[in-house]
């Protein structure tokens, strides 16, 4: 592992991210001291990671369903343990999130995946304020 920490909590992908089917394994590491932006790295390519956040300081209403096939996925029955991570870009002139398909984290097994809602109503560029 290159700069990846060997004692970060590995989180297993339950299903791969769509289009990184190699990528099985990552880790989550924190950008900032407040924890507001992370950065969901690949365990097997340090150089592929994703942007990405909690919903709540930037979308406070924001609450997705979870379907129950998510729940078997995970292996978990607890929607308490679950951590909801939404995928940021971050461009020029705005940063935007993608509330269509966060990725969904049991803290307990530390399995994850990226999930579609069915609610298509959730913007797959929801623009956040720029001030972190």
């Amino acid at each position: 592992m290159t700069d990846i920490e060997q004692d970060m909590p590995i989180i297993d992908m339950a299903v791969p991210m769509p289009g990184f089917p190699a990528h099985q394994q990552f880790v989550l590491v924190r950008l900032n001291d407040q924890g507001l932006l992370y950065a969901f790295t690949s365990v097997k390519d340090p150089g592929l990671r994703f942007l990405v956040a909690p919903p709540e300081p930037f979308f406070p209403d924001y609450a997705p369903e979870i379907e129950n096939e998510v729940f078997a996925a995970l292996n978990t029955k607890d929607p308490d343990r679950l951590l909801v991570m939404v995928v940021i870009t971050a461009g020029m002139n705005e940063t935007t999130a993608n509330l269509l398909a966060p990725i969904i984290v049991d803290r307990d097994s530390r399995r994850a995946m990226q999930v579609v809602l069915n609610d298509s109503n959730m913007p797959v560029r929801a623009i956040m304020r720029s001030t972190f």
